[in-house]
């Protein structure tokens, strides 16, 4: 009976080892994949990897292939592919099919290229601004930050009545940011709802 109760404890006592042994393992192979990786956001049912630049991250959905499309025509691809950091603050389809009719269709076209350029490039702006830092310097600013963009336009941020960040365009029009803080290896995005349009510029 002794030996019996001798075996069941040792056997109790392996398999424990072995499930803790399991666990560790387990520990070290997600650990392994997170170095690897870096951090995984979700966006609308897309897995965005912070070690993946702007680009890399945006062709991973289809809710960004007409933004993909217009970089790619503005000759902006190797900008957002740059080391930076750049923070882009990126439209989805549904935002450019809010543009007045035809409008993107004439901005996709090769002779209205630099007007496109100049559009894509007033979404951005240099360095790597979190929405925390954004709000830091609206509070900072009694309720106002002003932002200069890549494309030398200006882009006024607020929070408004829920709690949302608000961007305004030079010509007052407002886009609100969704979806925030999606790392990037060379910077940071965030998801707005709208188009930024800048003034009109003689180019």
């Amino acid at each position: 009976m002794k030996k019996w109760f001798i075996f069941l404890l040792v056997a109790a006592s392996a398999q424990s080892l072995f499930a803790q042994d399991s666990a560790s393992s387990n520990h070290i192979v997600i650990d392994s994949v997170k170095a690897k990786w870096g951090k995984v956001k979700n966006v609308n049912g897309t897995a965005m990897i912070s070690s993946n630049n702007i680009i890399e991250n945006i062709e991973l959905s289809k809710e960004y292939s007409l933004l993909v499309t217009a970089i790619e025509d503005a000759g902006l691809t190797e900008t957002f592919r740059s080391k930076g950091p750049i923070t882009f603050f990126a439209p989805t389809n549904q935002a450019f099919e809010k543009l007045p009719a035809g409008e993107l269709d004439t901005l996709l076209k090769p002779n209205h290229k630099l007007d496109l350029n100049y559009l894509i490039t007033s979404h951005a702006i240099a360095g790597k601004f979190s929405v925390k830092d954004i709000q830091h310097k609206i509070n900072a600013n009694n309720g106002q930050a002003t932002f200069r963009t890549i494309a030398g336009s200006t882009l006024t941020a607020k929070i408004d009545s829920n709690r949302n960040i608000v961007l305004i365009d030079d010509n007052g029009g407002e886009s609100i940011i969704s979806k925030f803080d999606i790392l990037q290896s060379n910077g940071m995005l965030h998801i707005i709802n709208a188009v930024l349009v800048p003034k009109t510029k003689n180019i």
